[in-house]
């Protein structure tokens, strides 16, 4: 199992990113996926989950109606399309999944990706 973030960036106030999360060595379009962070100095924090088939997603009060999390499972890939940054969106950017692995349910994470919201 890998999963690969990118799209992470130095952005100002009021701007957008798209962040990707390319999957591998599972059956993608089988799992929910989720968009983690984890902000300079603090816990994890989960900001996003999205279905297996992209049908369902939730999200964190604090993103609502900035971010959209979305899914290509023709491509393995997730996304998170993040609008009217603020500061304090500032955080290293996780992709992960619970995948079943040799009879075992195993949560697997990317390497992340730095997002950083200031002027």
């Amino acid at each position: 199992v890998e999963l690969v973030e990118s799209g992470g960036a130095l952005v100002q106030p009021g701007g957008s990113l798209r962040l990707s999360c390319a999957a591998s060595g599972f059956p993608f379009s089988s799992y929910h996926m989720r968009w983690t962070r984890q902000p300079p100095g603090k816990e994890r924090e989960l900001v996003a989950v999205i279905s297996s088939t992209g049908n369902i997603k939730n999200y964190v009060d604090s993103v609502k109606g900035r971010f959209t999390i979305s899914r290509d499972n023709a491509k393995n890939t997730m996304y998170l399309q993040m609008n009217s940054l603020k500061p304090e969106d500032t955080a290293v950017y996780f992709c992960n999944a619970d995948v079943l692995t040799s009879g075992n349910l195993r949560t697997y994470w990317g390497q992340g990706t730095q997002v950083t919201v200031s002027s």
